[in-house]
């Protein structure tokens, strides 16, 4: 099937598929810009009015950061690299404890529309505004990926317009973002969750059923060396080893939902702490179910394309057009269906723009424009929907610079390592060290940016060497040569480019530090934290951090945490216990015998003494 056949490939019933769900998504921003239509303050734009309960939130923050990227990119790299991705789901419990212990119950009690107004109220002005300024620039630029890596992939292989594609994403998701607020966000995440879950569901069965069972699929990914889940190397350098996927990823995936704005705003909506502890651990089994899905979607691709590899034969030009290629493969035949995968991806990409815009819009509104001005609650509110719909247009205008940046799923975990390492480390600070005060958190902020900036931008110019990201190899054996045409196999295509990474190029050409440089990818976040702690402690006991007096609501109270409750209960249960056993023993040794027959008999021994 030859890049054109299969790009003609997307038929009406497509079409009508894809722009359903999208008409979806923009009638909820309707219904809500009616329902609420009375709201009058900013804050119940952007917070849903705090009556939101803990179902809705949780898909919604699942479905948040489960972008077109994890539905693209995912599958990609299992065929690529090996099932050890799946290795995620252990960062994902850690850092849903971590959140519901430590950040949620600070945030949730001061009741706060920006998390950066924590910073503030903790730190000082300048602070809350650095962490607000680098909000706003990670968020616009993972965005402006978001929109263009799936508009990229699909253009590719289904031929759908690149830039029509681009701009429809973006112009609904700032009609309902702009429309509805936080709402509308919400309950249009929790239908494209379910979306985004039927595209994997479809890819999976339909593969599954032409090789004939899972079992076959499985064991497929087994010869293949897909399954590499026992590799424990705790080398820092090596791309993907359990270490560098649960600790760097904990970081992470902390660095999102404990900090970010767009995954604080949806819990701190919820009615109440009890409702917001319940939406992490609930999203954590939608975290789950989406990367299984996505592992068992890459192994499907190996075991459909083992034998014939699409990218080394020069079907399709990146990795990331691996899972349309296979949609087109094996689902043209079902109208409707490659639409409804095409969808999906879009939900990803909708469900992710429409909080990362309603995230920017609600810092911009509550750390930039109110401190600074005294307009009223209704003119705010109009600011908010302004600023939802300029930062809209300002994500899709970002998608112009994302097409200048490599592999997607990388990109964007180093944009979030790099950026949101060292916020995570400011807000640690904060919150667990009573000794930081203001010049500390700043000096720690800067130095742990500055140094993971300039290990992160090391990376993309010396990347690392190929015995450390290990690709699996891919095979062509069982290519029917005249499917496609000559010139596009001729397996020197990639192969020659492996050969060369292989052998060590220019080595005495390579700075002294590019051993740092070849440090994983993930572990961008732990070091820009570990820094930002560190040196935000150091000068804070160097500038008299430990004469300071912070009031309690901005530290984590042990009341806070869910522990506190259960040894307190214990407790009460043992004093409980132990005040039943006195009970029991004071009977034994005096009440059963009768007291009057116990003095008798003493006076009769007395008697019988004298």
């Amino acid at each position: 099937m030859s890049g054109s056949s299969v790009a003609g490939s997307f038929a009406i019933a497509d079409y009508v598929v894809f722009a359903f769900i999208l008409l979806i998504s923009a009638a909820i921003g309707v219904y809500y810009a009616w329902t609420d239509r009375s709201q009058r303050s900013s804050r119940d734009f952007l917070t849903g009015g705090r009556k939101l309960t803990a179902l809705p939130v949780s898909m919604s923050l699942t479905a948040s950061f489960m972008s077109a990227i994890t539905v693209l990119a995912n599958p990609a790299e299992v065929y690529r690299y090996g099932a050890s991705i799946g290795f995620y789901a252990v960062s994902y419990v850690f850092t849903m404890l971590i959140t519901s212990e430590v950040f949620l119950p600070v945030f949730y009690k001061l009741s706060i529309t920006s998390t950066y107004e924590y910073l503030e109220l903790r730190f000082n002005r300048a602070t809350r505004l650095l962490g607000t300024m680098l909000f706003i620039v990670q968020t616009i630029l993972y965005t402006g990926i978001v929109i263009y890596a799936p508009a990229l992939a699909l253009n590719q292989v289904t031929g759908m317009n690149l830039w029509g594609a681009v701009i429809s994403t973006g112009v609904v998701c700032t009609f309902y973002c702009t429309m509805g607020g936080l709402k509308a966000v919400v309950w249009t995440d929790v239908i494209q969750l379910g979306v985004m879950l039927a595209g994997f569901l479809t890819v999976i069965i339909r593969s599954v059923v032409l090789k004939g069972g899972v079992i076959t699929v499985i064991s497929d990914s087994q010869h293949g060396g897909r399954l590499n889940l026992s590799d424990f190397d705790p080398n820092p350098l090596r791309r993907h080893t359990f270490w560098t996927l649960s600790i760097g990823g904990t970081f992470i995936w902390l660095s999102v939902y404990g900090i970010n704005q767009a995954q604080v705003q949806r819990y701190i909506s919820c009615k109440s702490m009890t409702h917001a502890k319940l939406s992490l651990y609930i999203n954590l089994v939608g975290l789950w179910s989406i990367l299984l899905s996505s592992v068992f979607a890459g192994m499907c691709l190996f075991s459909v394309y083992k034998s014939c590899d699409p990218w080394t034969t020069g079907r399709i030009s990146a990795p990331d057009q691996l899972m349309p290629y296979l949609v087109m493969d094996i689902l043209g035949d079902y109208p409707g269906l490659p639409g409804l995968f095409v969808a999906a991806v879009y939900s990803g990409s909708l469900s992710t723009v429409s909080s990362s815009i309603n995230a920017l819009a609600a810092v911009t509104v509550e750390d930039i424009i109110r401190p600074n001005t005294n307009f009223s609650e209704k003119h705010l509110s109009w600011m908010s929907k302004g600023m939802s719909f300029f930062y809209g247009v300002l994500c899709i205008g970002m998608t112009g610079l994302a097409s200048l940046m490599g592999g997607i799923l990388q990109a964007t975990i180093s944009i979030f390592g790099i950026i949101g390492g060292p916020l995570l480390g400011l807000f640690m600070l904060g919150i667990l060290c009573p000794l930081a005060n203001s010049k500390g958190a700043l000096s720690g902020l800067v130095s742990g940016l500055v140094l993971s900036l300039w290990v992160g931008i090391g990376a993309q110019i010396y990347p690392p060497p190929h015995d450390m990201s290990r690709p699996l190899p891919l095979s062509t054996d069982g290519c029917n040569l005249t499917m496609a045409h000559g010139f596009n196999w001729t397996s020197s295509a990639l192969p020659t480019q492996n050969s060369t990474a292989l052998t060590p190029v220019h080595d005495d050409g390579k700075p002294v530090l590019a051993e740092l440089y070849a440090l994983s990818y993930l572990y961008f976040s732990p070091l820009g934290t570990i820094v930002a702690i560190s040196v935000g402690l150091i000068v804070s006991i160097l500038t008299g951090g430990c004469k300071l007096k912070v009031e309690s609501r901005l530290m984590l109270q042990k009341e806070d945490t869910t522990c506190y409750y259960f040894i307190k209960m214990l407790k009460g249960k043992i004093k409980s216990r132990s005040g039943h056993l006195d009970l029991k023993d004071r009977e034994m040794t005096f009440g059963n015998a009768n007291p009057a027959f116990s003095d008798f008999e003493l006076d009769l021994a007395k008697s019988a003494v004298s």
